[in-house]
């Protein structure tokens, strides 16, 4: 678990809060959490929240909705803080690296159900190769290639039965599933592509695992998922767990794929004006890429919100007409995307929040959440595990 710098004291409202800072609404992380449950429920399939984008044992808790879910995990430095936080079952959902063999050994024996995935013969052979000569038995998942944007084997490709056989024994290693990522989805803009996209997702899936059970293999997983694909999907028939993370929270690019709206964004960055550049037609604030990240995932959408949406930081209420348009490492630049910049709304030592491109990569900056509940008041101060 990462150590946290203290804060002396709670701050009452965001106004006392040292920027940059992140802001966590928890009313909306309970309504889009709400709503994510309502949806896989309708689909009939499992929750396995992706934790990369909270990476808060406080924020699953919303997301469980005191359940005890399995979930998946970008980093191991995540699998040891869940797992030390109660959590049992967990996908780590990254090609295996020989080095990340032992953390994943030690947290085996410790009681934790933890799976690994791969999309190579050479892969499967080495964790088979280490867990006989550690005595346990890894799980994995084979990765599939739905959509060719990212990695995994394609569900057709003889390459998926030479993986299993290197993972059809009881010791050292053991095929768990299958999985999938359609990365795709988010190149998609209307409902038929999102809807074909989900269907090859679902269906790329199921496919493999039926080539596998056919061929008298084992296959008790069949996992999809990203925000978009779950959130779209005509049905997942066949599949038995949706991986989704970023719904947790949204951002402006769930907003401009309509899998959430602007309003529905629970968190963002608080920062202080520090400049005026008048002259340019620049306001000055604390929160550069550092704090912002550099992401630029809205750049190719109808509305390109540059680093970040503009919010008053007294109602959260969006600012219309601005945007952050460039970032330094500990500054952002504030500007008008037509007109001209109405000052009074920028103060010299005010604050505003900056609604993220990227939940994930901005929340990745900070190590803790201020938490509201639909107001100012600070009611927590919640951690987060970064690191890997």
């Amino acid at each position: 678990m990462n150590e946290l710098s203290p804060v002396a004291t709670r701050p009452k409202t965001i106004a006392d809060v040292a920027t940059p800072a992140l802001i966590l609404d928890r009313r909306k992380l309970q309504s889009n959490a709400d709503r994510m449950r309502a949806r896989v429920a309708e689909l009939g399939v499992q929750l396995r929240p992706h934790v990369k984008t909270c990476k808060s044992i406080d924020v699953l808790r919303v997301l469980s909705g005191g359940a005890d879910l399995a979930i998946t995990v970008s980093t191991l430095a995540e699998a040891r803080y869940f797992f030390e936080n109660g959590v049992r079952d967990i996908l780590y959902a990254v090609g295996i690296a020989p080095s990340k063999l032992p953390q994943i050994a030690d947290l085996i024996r410790r009681g934790c159900t933890l799976r690994v995935i791969l999309d190579t013969v050479e892969a499967a052979e080495m964790v088979q190769a280490f867990g006989l000569a550690e005595g346990i038995t890894i799980e994995a998942l084979i990765e599939l290639d739905t959509d060719g944007c990212r990695a995994g084997v394609a569900p057709n490709d003889e390459l998926l039965l030479e993986i299993a056989r290197r993972l059809s024994s009881d010791r050292g290693a053991r095929l768990a599933g299958v999985m999938t990522h359609a990365g795709g989805s988010y190149s998609a803009r209307t409902l038929g592509e999102f809807e074909d996209i989900a269907e090859r997702e679902r269906a790329g899936a199921v496919s493999a695992a039926e080539r596998l059970r056919a061929a008298s293999f084992q296959v008790e997983i069949v996992s999809v998922g990203s925000t978009p694909t779950v959130y779209y999907a005509r049905g997942l028939e066949g599949v038995t767990e949706a991986r989704v993370g970023v719904y947790a929270f949204g951002d402006l690019v769930q907003a401009e794929l309509g899998t959430c709206g602007v309003d529905d964004i629970a968190i963002s960055v608080l920062a202080s004006v520090i400049g005026h550049n008048r002259s340019h037609g620049r306001v000055l604030v604390d929160a550069g890429f550092l704090a912002l990240s550099r992401d630029r995932g809205t750049a190719d959408f109808p509305v390109d919100w540059g680093y970040g949406a503009v919010c008053d930081a007294a109602t959260g209420a969006l600012i219309d007409g601005v945007r952050v348009e460039s970032t330094n490492q500990e500054h952002g630049i504030i500007t008008a995307t037509s007109g001209e910049l109405d000052w009074s709304r920028f103060p010299i030592g005010g604050q505003v929040r900056v609604l993220p491109n990227h939940a994930c990569a901005t929340a990745a900056a900070h190590d803790r959440y201020f938490v509201v509940d639909g107001g100012n008041d600070i009611v927590g101060v919640w951690e987060r595990v970064n690191g890997w």
